[in-house]
């Protein structure tokens, strides 16, 4: 869905009323790769698999829309033009790999459409989801602490990095490369601190012509892991007009309540192996979205889409 930002915010609106107000994201992406047997053990992660696996990472989308996810997270987060480029693959190379993780996601939804539009019914064959419901593609964008893939992305800790203008050209092509292949919005993940976070509020500015989301992370409840305020963080994303939702992702269950209420757009995905019980709770105090994280599998988001009394589409 291309955007100005005069519609951005609009378009998300619309998707969430469709949806019933609150619409459910996936779940763990890396983690469920890993438990169909794919090898991570690699500076690119998840990334990995759209050079190995790509049938793989169909099959892990499919599964979270089977599952009930309204939107569905391609597998860039760890994927960069430079990671590649480390990898021995050239400029172009890198960017088709980027573009090929937007395009296996939509090929899912497809699928998904395709199957359900076959099904004897109305619903799926399991007898849960409607067919025609809106899915949206996120193209993810993890940070540069991701792409060192020294744990820095739980720290914020960037050294010599910590600059707005490296971390802008680091980031650029890859953005503008996921904002021109098809996604729908794209999906800034774990950002750790607040200079990343106006780095990507100038991209978007750049010329990008789809909606985003900003997701922080947290280790105390109170601000982002580098130490930052998460209330000034949350200004920053909403400064920008292409920003449509602000979120925590990668936080302890337990202080989600307390961080949405710091938060104007609020969105949420976190990973513990009973935060379901705590999703009502969520949703009653402001959040639109809601999803899984780490280690989270399908199982668990269809317990989301259960216990959402607004998922008008789920029996």
């Amino acid at each position: 869905m291309g955007a100005n930002n005069g519609t951005v915010q609009t378009l998300m609106s619309d998707f969430l009323r469709t949806s019933g107000g609150v619409a459910v994201i996936d779940g763990g992406f890396a983690t469920e790769l890993e438990r169909h047997g794919a090898d991570l053990n690699d500076l690119l992660w998840s990334a990995t698999c759209l050079l190995t696996s790509t049938d793989l990472v169909r099959q892990v989308h499919l599964d979270y829309l089977e599952a009930g996810a309204d939107i569905i997270i391609t597998a860039s987060y760890q994927a960069t033009i430079q990671g590649f480029g480390a990898k021995g693959f050239s400029r172009e190379e890198s960017e088709t790999m980027l573009k090929k993780s937007v395009d296996i996601a939509c090929e899912a939804r497809k699928e998904y459409y395709k199957r359900c539009c076959n099904s004897a019914s109305s619903f799926t064959t399991d007898g849960k989801i409607l067919k025609n419901r809106p899915i949206l593609v996120a193209a993810s964008v993890g940070s540069y602490g991701a792409y060192l893939a020294d744990g820095s992305e739980y720290s914020g800790d960037y050294g010599d990095a910590m600059n707005l203008e490296f971390l802008k050209s680091f980031h650029r092509r890859r953005v503008q490369v996921l904002a021109e292949s098809g996604a729908d919005l794209i999906a800034f993940e774990t950002i750790p601190n607040k200079i990343e976070a106006q780095a990507y509020a100038e991209l978007l500015e750049e010329g990008i012509k789809i909606p985003a989301w900003f997701s922080f992370n947290s280790k105390d409840g109170v601000n982002v892991v580098s130490g930052d305020s998460l209330t000034e963080c949350a200004r920053i994303a909403d400064s920008c007009p292409k920003v449509v939702a602000v979120g925590i992702n990668c936080t302890p269950p337990r202080f989600i309540s307390g961080l949405i209420q710091y938060i104007k757009k609020k969105n949420t995905g976190v990973p513990d192996e009973d935060f379901v019980s705590y999703v009502n709770k969520w949703c009653e105090i402001g959040a639109s979205l809601v999803g899984g994280c780490c280690r989270t599998t399908p199982n668990t988001i269809k317990a989301i889409c259960r216990t959402l009394p607004s998922k008008s589409y789920t029996v």
